[in-house]
């Protein structure tokens, strides 16, 4: 990575529209929609968010109105939310978020949030959902002698960003491996209704697109130059509960197979972010199977690992989000990867109709769930906004197998993640075949609601709440309906206890 970020920008053209980020702050105005590049803390710009939220900050010391709305891919950082967030320069943001200082203000009711599933994004920008799109401002590697954009390490939904925008701004980014060149697939046929055509991917290593991104050059307003790495947050080691949860599904993925329901080498994999889901992904190192396949979101460190292991022969995601180690691996190791590693638009990534033809096998975290298999992964105690639903809901919907993970209390054992009704919905019993604790897993497939409780109680509530849980169904079941059992003057009262005390448990 020697090339400096100017001599990344091949083409003779747009050299000449090389500025400062202060400078292209000056084509942001108080209430634009801008499309922000950015997927779970990679590809985001590093500089430009700076400059909007220090002009936002003089905006408001002379007294008048700055705040722009943001549409993402997902999360970015806090040099893009963080920055955006402690100025006040933000009126609305969607799709998906995780910086502390965002979630406040939308906590705080300070900025209009929408949380959408991931897979919607493009379609409804496409669609002109969101109104005119002033600017988009995306990172990118580089760009090529005929103008081509190289992306970044997150693609996210930079393809129909380009598309919908007046102007374009774009950071080249120095950090960038030049090396990621060609490892993109740019799916750019995907049509409107009702004269959409099929994707014409079979295999999640299928290349199907161009490595490129496209956009009118003339729309190129602006290039600023940075030289910063992306988020690259370190990862937890797997504690006992996570080691646990994973043993848990790689057992059970070895009965299916035994079974005869998996194929040996598994099914494509997408896993959430986080601790648990690297878990699972590390304890395939030493487990039964080999050539496993990846459809994912977001390729994290265990997926990584996999790869250069030679476990999982290949990946498909939209952005690469590793721990310092892991994207040290990643860079020594990229010559190996360029055709393993498939990096494409947010659209492709979670579409509905793909994941389920492809058959992926979904595991993502929860932040509670109900007796009945309800799963709530976006509030805690029904009203505070932690992140989003993000893709979660695209594989959850379609998945050939759909798990739900946790630990089975939080906060010292004061919350039970198993609750007699969850206080937010986001995934409903329809949906969600496994729930697995360091208890146990309930496996929901063919259960009625009452079969489910039990399982559910038994086999993944806390041992300090299993009676607390039985002693409310069985009072249910008395009540009468006895489809779904539920006494609603006390559902939701295992919450509103923790509000008032800050302990579920009845003490």
């Amino acid at each position: 990575m020697t090339a400096t970020a100017a001599e990344r920008v091949q083409h003779q053209g747009l050299r000449g529209k090389i500025i400062s980020a202060e400078q292209a702050a000056e084509f942001i105005q108080h209430g634009m929609t801008l499309g922000i590049s950015g997927f779970t803390g990679a590809g985001y710009p590093k500089a430009l968010p700076t400059a909007i939220a220090e002009k936002a900050k003089a905006a408001h010391a002379r007294g008048e109105e700055f705040k722009i709305n943001m549409i993402t891919g997902a999360s970015t950082a806090p040099e893009c939310d963080g920055v955006l967030a402690a100025a006040n320069a933000v009126n609305f943001r969607n799709p998906f978020q995780s910086d502390p200082g965002i979630r406040n203000s939308i906590n705080a009711g300070n900025i209009h949030y929408q949380d959408m599933h991931l897979s919607h994004v493009e379609q409804q920008i496409r669609n002109g959902f969101y109104g005119k799109m002033q600017v988009a401002v995306i990172e990118a590697t580089g760009i090529t002698a005929d103008g081509k954009i190289i992306p970044a390490m997150g693609v996210g939904h930079c393809n129909e960003v380009l598309k919908a925008a007046d102007k374009i701004i774009i950071e080249i980014n120095a950090k960038q491996n030049p090396l990621l060149e060609t490892m993109h697939d740019i799916y750019f046929d995907i049509g409107t209704p009702p004269l959409r055509q099929p994707i014409p991917l079979v295999k999640p290593d299928d290349r199907i697109g161009s490595p490129y991104l496209e956009c009118d050059l003339d729309k190129i307003a602006a290039i600023v130059l940075t030289d910063s790495f992306d988020r690259n947050s370190k990862f937890a080691d797997p504690d006992e509960n996570s080691k646990r949860i994973a043993a848990q599904i790689i057992d059970f993925f070895d009965h299916e197979v035994k079974a005869g329901r998996l194929p040996a080498n598994l099914l494509p994999l997408q896993s959430g972010v986080g601790n648990v889901a690297n878990a699972v992904l590390a304890g395939l190192q030493d487990a039964p199977f080999e050539n496993l396949t990846g459809f994912t979101e977001v390729l994290q460190d265990g997926m990584l690992d996999l790869i250069i292991s030679g476990k999982m022969k290949s990946a498909s995601a939209t952005a690469l989000s590793f721990s310092p180690d892991a994207l040290q691996r990643f860079n020594d190791n990229i010559e190996f990867l360029r055709d393993k590693i498939v990096l494409r638009p947010m659209e492709i990534t979670n579409n509905p109709e793909l994941i389920r033809r492809l058959g992926v096998i979904g595991m993502n975290a929860m932040i509670e769930a109900d007796i009945f298999g309800n799963v709530n992964s976006t509030h805690v105690m029904g009203t505070k906004m932690m992140n989003g639903i993000g893709g979660s809901g695209d594989f959850t919907r379609n998945a050939f197998f759909s798990f739900f993970v946790s630990p089975s209390v939080a906060k010292d054992g004061a919350i039970s993640c198993i609750v007699p009704m969850v206080s937010h919905h986001d995934h409903t019993e329809h949906d969600v075949m496994f729930i697995v604790t360091e208890q146990g897993m309930a496996d929901l497939r063919g259960k009625s609601p009452r079969q489910r409780a039990q399982l559910i109680i038994n086999n993944c509530a806390h041992p300090d709440y299993r009676d607390m849980l039985r002693d409310y169904y069985d009072r249910a079941e008395k009540a009468g309906g006895l489809h779904t059992p539920h006494i609603l003057s006390e559902a939701l009262s295992w919450h509103q206890r923790f509000v008032e005390t800050g302990d579920m448990r009845i003490k």
